[in-house]
């Protein structure tokens, strides 16, 4: 049997959107939504917060989850989130012993469904390093998303392109924070999850909104609290 150890990286600091780890949506902070949907997924044999904040810390105290002090220097604004995982993963190696399967659980993804990351653990097999979740973009770099110089004279992103309709771009999606999932060990040999083998996982729109500025914060819950989104931990 596999053992499966989630992780929730929740810093203290934020310039978009201050506490966003801990806002609360329907009742409960960020961070709980997230360890909660940890709690009911069978696969999870432990949880681990990650965290430079002692509020965040007392919270998940509460939860009964284990909690990693972050070093503030992996805490910043411009600190690589790999190098969290890496420290994360290194404190629960030596700690707590071997386990086979990192599962990441952002804060900011609270309208996911439990089968999303259920998708996702299914996902990851002996030719795949490390497994995210996208959804259907609704721009394409192909058609209809461009760059500005100095003069705000813009340009297509792939300009040689001869695409004049959305019907015959490539398909493009956009990453998501719903989950990801890896290996401890190739977190540890890898610079970023970009050096291995990634499979992408679709999630739909609605269910991957990213909490990264206040309409963000907004509509994600409005959705949540007005019912528009079924109960996350549903299989549908």
């Amino acid at each position: 049997m596999k053992k499966t150890f989630c992780f929730i990286f929740a810093r203290g600091g934020s310039k978009g959107i201050p506490k966003k780890n801990i806002l609360p949506i329907a009742g409960l902070p960020l961070l709980v939504h997230s360890i909660n949907l940890a709690k009911n997924l069978k696969e999870v044999d432990k949880i681990f917060v990650s965290t430079d904040c002692d509020e965040i810390a007392g919270i998940a105290n509460k939860e009964e989850v284990d909690v990693i002090k972050r070093p503030s220097e992996l805490a910043q604004d411009n600190s690589s989130e790999w190098s969290a995982w890496q420290h994360a993963v290194s404190y629960v190696m030596s700690s707590v012993g071997k386990f086979d399967r990192f599962l990441s659980l952002p804060t900011t993804a609270p309208l996911r469904n439990k089968i999303d990351v259920e998708n996702c653990l299914r996902a990851l097999d002996e030719n795949v390093d490390l497994v995210l979740t996208m959804s259907k973009a609704h721009r394409s770099p192909w058609f209809n998303m461009v760059t500005a110089d100095e003069s705000s004279k813009v340009k297509l992103i792939f300009n040689e392109s001869k695409i004049n309709r959305r019907q015959d771009a490539p398909p493009c999606y956009d990453l998501t924070t719903v989950a990801y999932l890896s290996r401890p060990e190739f977190i540890m040999k890898s610079s970023s999850m970009w050096d291995g083998n990634v499979r992408g996982v679709e999630v739909p729109y609605e269910r991957c909104i990213d909490i990264d500025n206040p309409i963000d914060y907004l509509v994600a819950k409005f959705l949540m609290e007005q019912g528009h989104i079924s109960n996350f931990f549903s299989e549908t």
